[in-house]
């Protein structure tokens, strides 16, 4: 169980966002004899594989025990962007002498409260794009309740059977909650109620230095939490480059978060409303007091309850659901999709894969999962963008790899902008153009990623992306830049020989 967070009061708004996601008077359809798909949970991937699926004649049926949107709209990428936008003007606010701005009040503490409130708006209106409505509007019949395998080519919902040709499971995760003594009877927070405090904790602990305990460390840092992040490994974000994640880390120095590296939590005791978290690192022991402990230590896989040993599904707990390259099951009928089987657990990630999926599924596709290019971006101030191969990968497939690096500060927008730390690379498999990764750190680096998905999704190698003229002054000219890089690497001595004697000649 977890900490009792303030609950909301069900206002309009939140009326509003929970009419359109789980509406109270919904009642079931009644069910298809047969349908071409069915798919369990309507999160991001649950989505957008039963609205491909409509959109392509197909009888889909939908199902969801919650609400729809799933972590994404939620618990997940919505919410906590929203935050991340409110905590990052904060921080501007208060280096705005360094601007030659002046504001009021620059000692005024942020107002929690109205962030939030502003969270639940936003997470209201963007509810209203995958309404129930909206979705039997497409051609999809919705069902909610308990879904339950029955055997290979049938399922349960509530009662109701259901037969299918083909389904999809979409489950999505759930967080993986630390074994630490004490920590479930003194209570603590993690993304699915996080967002349902209304009022901010003075001392917050943060458990894990993965995305999701960077951002939101950060986040309530700048508004106004004493925060401390803990993380048993030396560096924050362990799969991503080294030198991002210090710049990474040396940014949450500044903004005056307390890192601690290295650092196994051994136990937690609770006094009152306070939390006594106690830890070790190298043989030395230490005591941190906070007033809420977050735990964002990775996920588990949400198929408690779908019996999928009937449907002759297997899965563990530490992967889910297992799939092949094709997204396919043990139970060829049953396909799955989303963090309930995938590696990257991101909504757009899921969204893609469901897609793959439904195509395999009903049009005897032929896509895999390995071929899809996908990006991804931790959230914080500077922004970790990835995409493709790291080199430690390339490596390891025994693919020599040249790397062109740009640091921002040479780039004119970001010196406009007093936005010089980060940088961008790009790897390349050498002796060629051919585009393996790269990694961007900046303050808008999840949008510059899009163009090198772009590219390497279109199989565009940098003597092509040279060709591409960005706007000045913008950041994303640190991507020329690397083209640069690249094109100055080609003009080696015997190069410059050649040109030379032509010029010589004319």
């Amino acid at each position: 169980m977890t900490t009792a967070a303030p609950s909301l009061p069900q206002d309009e708004v939140e009326l509003r966002r929970t009419g359109h996601l789980h509406p109270t008077q919904w009642r079931n359809p009644e069910p298809a004899s047969r349908y071409h798909l069915v798919v369990i949970g309507a999160g991001p991937a649950g989505v957008a594989a039963a609205r491909a699926a409509a959109a392509a004649g197909a009888r889909v049926a939908l199902l969801e025990r919650a609400q729809i949107g799933g972590t994404s709209l939620n618990t997940g990428c919505v919410p906590s962007k929203a935050l991340i936008r409110t905590a990052r003007l904060c921080a501007d606010l208060r280096d705005a002498a360094r601007y030659g701005a002046r504001v009021s009040d620059e000692t005024a503490p942020p107002d929690f409260g109205r962030a939030m409130e502003r969270m639940q708006r936003i997470r209201a209106r963007l509810a209203d794009d995958d309404s129930a409505r909206r979705l039997v509007a497409s051609g999809i019949d919705f069902f909610f309740g308990e879904a339950r395998f029955a055997g290979t080519d049938c399922l349960r919902v509530d009662g109701t059977m259901l037969h299918f040709a083909k389904a999809l499971i979409a489950t999505g995760a759930r967080p993986n909650i630390p074994a630490i003594p004490g920590l479930v009877e003194t209570g603590y927070l993690t993304h699915e109620n996080i967002f349902d405090l209304t009022t901010l904790p003075p001392r917050m602990l943060v458990i894990g230095g993965g995305p999701l305990g960077c951002e939101m460390a950060q986040a309530f840092c700048r508004l106004g939490a004493k925060v401390t992040l803990v993380q048993d490994r030396p560096l924050f974000l362990p799969r991503e480059e080294r030198d991002a994640a210090q710049l990474l880390s040396d940014a949450l120095a500044r903004d005056g978060i307390a890192i601690r590296l290295n650092n196994r939590i051994t136990a937690v005791r609770g006094q009152g409303e306070t939390r006594f978290v106690e830890m070790v690192s190298d043989n030395y022991h230490s005591t941190v007091e906070v007033d809420a402990i977050l735990t964002g230590i990775g996920h588990v896989a949400n198929v408690d309850g779908l019996d999928l040993e009937r449907a002759e599904v297997e899965c563990n707990r530490a992967s889910g659901v297992r799939v092949d390259d094709f997204l396919r099951t043990s139970n060829p009928r049953i396909y799955a999709a989303g963090d309930v089987c995938m590696e990257h657990k991101y909504a757009h990630a899921a969204a893609a894969a469901a897609r793959l999926a439904v195509s395999n599924a009903l049009f005897r596709g032929s896509e895999r999962l390995s071929r899809l290019v996908i990006p991804w971006c931790t959230f914080t101030d500077p922004e970790i963008a990835h995409v493709g191969l790291y080199v430690r990968e390339a490596n390891r497939r025994g693919i020599p790899v040249k790397t062109y690096t740009v640091p921002m500060h040479e780039i004119d927008r970001a010196v406009i902008d007093s936005e010089r730390e980060g940088f961008a690379k790009i790897h390349v498999q050498d002796h060629t153009d051919r585009i393996l990764g790269a990694t961007v750190v900046a303050r808008n680096a999840g949008d510059m990623i899009n163009g090198l998905t772009l590219a390497m999704e279109a199989g565009l190698g940098l003597r092509r992306l040279e060709r591409v003229i960005h706007a000045y002054p913008t950041q994303a000219e640190v991507i020329r830049a690397a083209t640069d890089a690249y094109r100055a690497s080609r003009l080696t001595e015997r190069v410059r020989a050649r040109l030379t004697r032509w010029l010589d000649k004319t």
